[in-house]
C-alpha cells in the first residue's frame, strides 16, 4: 500500500497550489520594495506582510504532515473522538471563502514583522513548490481517516483532506488582501 495514492483530492490541491502561485507571481513579481511594504492605513498589512503571513501559517501545520509520515503515527485521544472534527473544518473552510468578517492571526508567531525583504514574493513561490511536495509526500495517507491537529488552537481537529483545503483558501484569502492593497488609492506608482 506505500505510494499509492489514497485520495483523489491531490492532484486539483497540487494544482490549485500552482494556480496561487502563477497568480502572485503575475500580480505582485515585479513589485518594488516600497510597493511590497506599503500600507494603506498604520493598522493595515501590507502586500508583504500578508505573503509573509501565509508562509508562517503554512510552515506552523509542517509538523503534522511530518507526523502522518511516521508509520507509528497514532491519532490523539482527542483526534479520534472529538465530536468537533467536522463542525471546525467545515466552519473554517466557509468562513475563509467569504471575506466579510476580518480575523485575528490566533498566535503572535504568525503576525509578520513590519518592513518585508523585497523577495518575499519569490521566497513564497519557493514555499508553494515545498508545500506541493509535501502534500505529495503524504498521497499515500487515508485523508478522510487522517485526523490532524490545529497548530494554533489545539481544540480544533481536522480531517487531513479539509485541513489542506482551508490552507489553500487561506493563502487565496490573504492573495485578494493583497489585491485590495494594490488596488488602493495611494498605492505607490512602479
Amino acid at each position: 500500500m506505500e505510494g499509492r495514492i489514497l485520495n483523489e483530492k491531490l492532484p486539483s490541491l497540487v494544482a490549485e497550489i500552482q494556480k496561487v502561485s502563477d497568480d502572485a507571481e503575475s500580480t505582485f513579481g515585479n513589485l518594488s520594495a516600497e510597493q511590497i511594504n506599503w500600507k494603506p492605513a498604520a493598522e493595515s498589512w501590507s502586500i508583504g506582510q500578508c505573503f509573509d503571513h501565509v508562509i508562517k501559517s503554512n510552515q506552523a501545520f509542517e509538523p503534522e504532515l511530518e507526523r502522518l509520515l511516521t508509520k507509528d503515527r497514532k491519532h490523539t485521544i482527542w483526534e479520534r473522538y472529538s465530536p468537533l472534527t467536522g463542525f471546525f473544518g467545515n466552519f473554517l473552510l466557509k468562513s475563509l471563502k467569504n471575506d466579510t468578517k476580518k480575523y485575528k492571526a490566533p498566535t503572535k508567531d504568525i503576525i509578520p514583522p513590519s518592513e518585508i525583504p523585497a523577495g518575499i514574493i519569490e521566497r513564497f513561490i519557493e514555499h508553494q513548490n515545498e508545500l506541493s511536495a509535501r502534500m505529495k509526500s503524504v498521497g499515500h495517507v487515508d485523508w478522510k481517516n487522517a485526523i490532524v491537529t490545529s497548530p494554533f488552537m489545539r481544540l480544533m481537529t481536522y480531517r487531513l483532506d479539509i485541513a489542506l483545503e482551508i490552507g489553500i483558501e487561506h493563502e487565496k484569502r490573504h492573495i485578494r488582501q493583497a489585491k485590495r492593497v494594490l488596488e488602493t488609492d495611494g498605492f505607490p506608482a512602479g
